[in-house]
């Protein structure tokens, strides 16, 4: 009866560092972020004593009264509009810019696509004025489309190369093929690429949606109406009238970054994928 030898891998010292640098980024982005909910579910004097350990006595009216209030549903509705909005025209926009960068040559498209890749560079805080007298020319001050179309104008650049790198890697040899068989670019386009690009177009989907969610400066610029107001400038008004009921600021900010926190749940599969297409060459 031989004698079976168990050798073991030699311990790899990387491994650990990489693990406690993950738990840190891990504990770093958890603890405010419970603080946050653990804050909504105290009194004000004992979130001053205790802000973040668990409550005593658990407030649960601190969240049922929000959420049986008409203003977070009314500054729900108004941040999905703009942001499912938002997603909508870029994807549509950048899905067919990609495309055509990835699979039609034409003259003049490097330095066309390296324009656009300057995008990345551009802060919309510094196009703010030019912004504001330009939808103000167009009469859309005050409106979802005023607040939807400049997210969209600096959305365009990071979602067109995301989606770019992933139509470069579908095979081209599909294209010419399609093209043989009779079928045009709309058409692969429409069929073949979409139904393939389901990761990544689930990534700048939730990229894009998750900025306009949060986005500040734009909405105060371009709305002037309360009922038009997005979370962001909701949380503004509500805490200048609860200025020193920080619990319920807190019980407020969990229930507006909730919807977020639920997408990237249900996309994080699709994130990943569509984030590391293409990473690795078989």
């Amino acid at each position: 009866m031989s004698n079976v030898e168990i050798t073991r891998a030699p311990f790899d010292p990387a491994v650990l560092y990489k693990a406690l640098f993950l738990g840190l980024v891990a504990i770093f982005v958890a603890v405010p972020l419970l603080a946050t909910v653990l804050g909504g579910f105290k009194t004000l004097g004992e979130l001053r004593v205790n802000p973040f350990g668990l409550p005593r006595h658990w407030e649960w009216q601190n969240y049922a009264d929000i959420l049986f209030s008409q203003r977070y549903w009314q500054l729900l509705r108004n941040s999905l509009i703009i942001s499912t909005l938002t997603v909508t025209l870029t994807l549509i926009v950048a899905s067919m810019a990609a495309f055509t960068f990835a699979h039609v040559r034409f003259f003049g498209s490097s330095m066309l696509l390296s324009y656009l890749t300057l995008g990345l560079l551009f802060p919309a805080a510094t196009a703010v004025l030019p912004l504001f007298i330009k939808v103000r020319d167009l009469g859309l001050l005050d409106t979802y489309l005023g607040v939807v179309l400049p997210q969209v104008a600096f959305s365009l650049a990071m979602s067109i190369l995301l989606l770019r790198r992933f139509f470069k890697d579908i095979p081209y040899e599909l294209l010419e093929a399609a093209l043989v068989d009779g079928c045009s670019y709309i058409k692969f386009f429409r069929y073949v690429t979409l139904p393939l690009s389901r990761p990544i177009l689930a990534t700048v989907g939730t990229i894009t949606f998750v900025n306009s969610w949060n986005a500040y400066l734009l909405p105060l610029v371009m709305l002037n109406t309360d009922a038009l107001y997005p979370w962001p400038l909701g949380i503004m008004v509500y805490q200048g009238e609860y200025s020193s009921e920080w619990h319920l600021i807190l019980a407020f900010i969990t229930l507006t970054i909730l919807p977020t926190i639920i997408l990237f749940l249900l996309a994080q599969k699709h994130i990943v994928a569509g984030l590391t297409a293409g990473a690795v060459k078989g």
